[in-house]
């Protein structure tokens, strides 16, 4: 099961917008004006919206004060952690990835994590819709920049997942049979050799739905006693492990999946900052399930985590996200 992340309005530029967003309009304008910025009526405001406001609110917004919101928000709140999730806020959904994905890409070092999960799992209309707004954005093709910033196993993978090739499950297709093709020639890409065939594998996860994989996982165990995820697991390493991992997850327990990545954000030394607050706007409007996965997987709730993680005005605009995905 893929998720569907993008509101309808994504590909709609001309929406039917309400009094409701052009209050919202407003009241972010009044928060912007004057001297000091109300910072607390912003992440109120920007952090209740659903991503169907979001789309709507970054058009409106335009055409009542001829300024791109996410400009406003910049010049008012800055690059520290608050303000770039609040410029993420303020554009629709499908521009806020692409943006997530250029300053995934900016600086020294790439955050190959945060890639990964806006790429990976991906439905073939969304990815058909992120390579086009991301083009519209910054006159760039996106796999030309995903080239120049990744290598080896983990741009073959990229660039796979930018073909938006998943096939559409087909019992006529997608027969017994074939899945025991599937899984001999998987076996002899991983455990069945010396040296794994990473590039055979991914083209197989990436072409794969979600139907399927969730068959063969259980029937790969039945004849080489590990289940597919845990042949992954056991196969690769890195990068290419969690990117691997990570996409097999998104299709076949995703709630689980995503309740993974926060937890990824948070580990080690020092929060990963920009993959908490892209995750948790990502992923606003399945809050709910992925808070219930989440306690089960760790023990904790995704707000205990995000207060212990996080400070201030950030802390704040990220519970207000959390709390308005699960009303």
């Amino acid at each position: 099961m893929t998720v569907d992340l993008f509101p309808p309005c994504v590909t709609d530029r001309t929406p039917e917008i309400g009094t409701d967003i052009e209050e919202i309009c407003n009241e972010i304008h009044q928060a912007c004006k004057g001297f000091g910025t109300k910072e607390q009526v912003l992440l109120r405001t920007m952090g209740q919206q659903t991503m169907e406001q979001r789309c709507k609110v970054h058009l409106k917004y335009k055409e009542m004060f001829g300024k791109e919101l996410k400009d406003v928000i910049k010049s008012e709140c800055g690059k520290r952690a608050f303000g770039t999730a609040l410029q993420y806020l303020s554009m629709a959904p499908d521009m806020a990835e692409c943006q997530m994905l250029r300053d995934a890409c900016k600086g020294i070092g790439t955050n190959e994590m945060l890639i990964v999960s806006i790429l990976c799992g991906r439905t073939n209309e969304e990815m058909e819709i992120i390579k086009k707004r991301f083009f519209d954005m910054f006159t760039k093709d996106l796999g030309s920049m995903l080239t120049s910033e990744t290598g080896g196993s983990l741009e073959f993978l990229m660039l796979n997942l930018l073909q938006a090739s998943e096939e559409v499950y087909d019992e006529s297709i997608h027969t017994d049979d074939k899945m025991k093709e599937d899984i001999d020639t998987l076996y002899k890409a991983g455990q069945g050799r010396m040296g794994t065939k990473e590039k055979e594998i991914f083209k197989f996860l990436c072409k794969s739905p979600a139907e399927y994989l969730q068959k063969m996982n259980l029937q790969y165990a039945d004849k080489h006693g590990l289940t597919l995820i845990k042949m992954l697991e056991t196969e690769l390493s890195g990068i290419s492990k969690d990117a691997a991992l990570f996409m097999i997850g998104m299709k076949i327990k995703p709630y689980e999946e995503v309740a993974k990545l926060i937890d990824t954000s948070c580990k080690g030394f020092g929060t990963d900052e920009l993959l908490l607050s892209t995750a948790l706007i990502r992923y606003q409007q399945i809050m709910k399930p992925v808070m219930l996965a989440h306690v089960e997987l760790f023990g904790k709730t995704i707000p205990d985590r995000v207060r212990s993680e996080t400070r201030g005005e950030h802390e704040k605009l990220l519970m207000e996200l959390i709390e308005s995905g699960v009303e």
